[in-house]
């Protein structure tokens, strides 16, 4: 379940109106009427009263095994829900889901009209520049100072000895200790996710947190975004410099390095001690092993493993990458003499 630290959650939805607002049906109409939804989740943390959805054949045996009471799916996999779940059939199961998860989910605003809510609890020695915006029941660690004009969102906990900067934001995050986060970044944003049906283009929620972990340090103008619904975690020491953007759901090791200008879709994953050189760029899904390096300007489209080099465009080994530039500049001279 999304943390209700940083989420309000509406009351429970009957079944009937579930397909109203989802624009789905049951595939079995004589359930119609049974039973309520009262939370969203993926099909690996169903259970009842949960609604999740199937739109993506790789996760099939995650259907088969879900013990969500409530299912969206293609009509071409209904035969695959198990006898216990209600199925709701539609042809954009993810939108279906975005929807309902929008009814259940409300990200929680700043309440009142004071600038520091009086529930926020800080420890001796926190300091405060002007203008700093600070949401109900934040707490913060001793010795931590946040800049003139940052924006800290309700539910947010900063640890010890932090430094936030100017103009910086912050949503739906866990900070430890130790950590720097420079002027105008913004942590906890939603992540990008869109889905569509016939109805058009939905924002799909943003359920997760950002948990960066002890002596974590953010560059000037860097985004990382929530998780879609497990958390955006950056291991501890873990330095990124200015204008980077980390999607949702990654998990980034201990001790990397990661250079301006770079972008990491969701859901990747980094080994502890990766690099990446500037404007480095990762699709989403993939897996960065212990130690690998990523060249400036490479763009990762698929695994890396531990302690490897990869360069290009698309990245691969740095020495065959280097081979062939050096083949075609060879042969690119010699055509151009003939």
């Amino acid at each position: 379940m999304p943390d209700l630290r940083f989420f309000d959650m509406g009351s429970k939805i009957d079944l009937d109106q579930v397909a109203v607002i989802t624009s789905s049906r049951l595939s079995e109409p004589e359930k119609k009427g049974s039973g309520f939804v009262t939370a969203c989740a993926p099909l690996s943390l169903g259970g009842p009263g949960k609604a999740a959805f199937f739109s993506d054949r790789r996760y099939l045996t995650n259907l088969r095994r879900t013990e969500a009471e409530f299912v969206f799916v293609p009509q071409a996999f209904v035969e695959h829900v198990p006898l216990a779940s209600v199925a709701l059939v539609t042809a954009s199961p993810q939108a279906a889901w975005s929807r309902l998860a929008s009814r259940l989910y409300t990200p929680r605003r700043h309440e009142g009209q004071q600038a520091i809510h009086p529930s926020v609890k800080m420890e001796e020695g926190v300091t405060l520049g002007i203008g700093v915006v600070i949401g109900q029941d934040v707490e913060i660690g001793a010795g931590t100072r946040i800049e003139a004009y940052a924006v800290i969102g309700p539910g947010c906990r900063i640890g010890r000895h932090c430094r936030i900067g100017a103009h910086t934001t912050m949503s739906c995050a866990l900070i430890g200790d130790r950590v720097q986060v420079l002027a105008g970044a913004h942590i906890g944003e939603a992540g990008f996710g869109v889905s569509g049906d016939a109805g058009g283009l939905v924002d799909v929620p943003q359920l997760g947190r950002v948990i960066l972990q002890d002596d974590v340090s953010i560059g000037s103008g860097t985004c990382i975004d929530r998780g879609a619904y497990d958390d955006t975690t950056i291991g501890e020491a873990t330095k990124i410099d200015n204008m980077v953007q980390i999607g949702h759901n990654c998990q980034i090791g201990r001790n990397c390095i990661i250079a301006a200008h770079s972008g990491i879709s969701g859901s990747v994953k980094v080994g502890d001690g990766a690099m990446f050189g500037g404007r480095a760029g990762v699709i989403d899904h993939i897996e960065i092993g212990a130690g690998a390096k990523v060249a400036a300007g490479a763009c990762v489209f698929k695994d890396v493993p531990a302690a490897t080099m990869v360069s290009g465009f698309p990245a691969k080994p740095s020495r065959q990458f280097l081979r062939e530039m050096v083949w075609l500049e060879k042969n690119a001279m010699t055509k151009d003499k003939g």
